[in-house]
């Protein structure tokens, strides 16, 4: 039985709602965990991630010592009995996936490939207000590089139920 959905695309191509929705449509309780919440844990005072005008974010040492905690504190929330979907950005394409499946180890995992046309994630982004313009657009594909997925969903032309049915339906 599935023990944790990791859900991987690109700023704003729709994670988020698809997580909600998923919540919705799941029987069970499932709790929503984004990587956007351990970023905003991060310092304020500490360049540990750093966002470049053009949309470009780049990590550091420290930031992957904390991002190992957080993958821990996840996978042992999972081990308690806790259902999670996890909403990530896998900036390092299948160094990312490893990270993951390192702190998973021994847990029924569904990896979630969430695709979105550039053009339409960068019009999100833009009415969204809350990112750094580029994002959408340089994270689009550059995310699932190497990436092996179980099922893909891809919300340019699809809602975010529709997607969470299709993902629901192979738990």
């Amino acid at each position: 039985m599935t023990q944790v959905i990791v859900l991987n695309g690109g700023s704003s191509s729709g994670k988020s709602g698809i997580a909600r929705c998923l919540q919705a449509v799941l029987p069970e309780p499932w709790l929503s965990l984004s990587v956007d919440t351990l970023v905003d844990a991060l310092p304020a005072t500490k360049s540990v991630i750093q966002f470049a005008a053009d949309g470009d974010v780049s990590v550091g040492t420290e930031f992957r010592q904390l991002e190992e905690a957080w993958m821990a504190g996840v996978a042992a929330m999972v081990r308690a009995g806790a259902r999670i979907i996890v909403d990530d950005v896998f900036l390092g394409g299948t160094a990312s996936q490893q990270r993951w499946q390192k702190a998973l180890d021994g847990l029924d995992v569904l990896w979630v490939g969430v695709r979105c046309d550039s053009e339409v994630a960068a019009g999100r982004e833009i009415a969204r207000g809350d990112r750094v313009t580029g994002m959408a657009a340089s994270q689009s594909d550059a995310v699932h590089h190497g990436v092996v997925y179980d099922v893909e969903v891809d919300t340019t032309h699809t809602e975010s139920l529709v997607c969470a049915r299709t993902i629901a339906a192979r738990v």
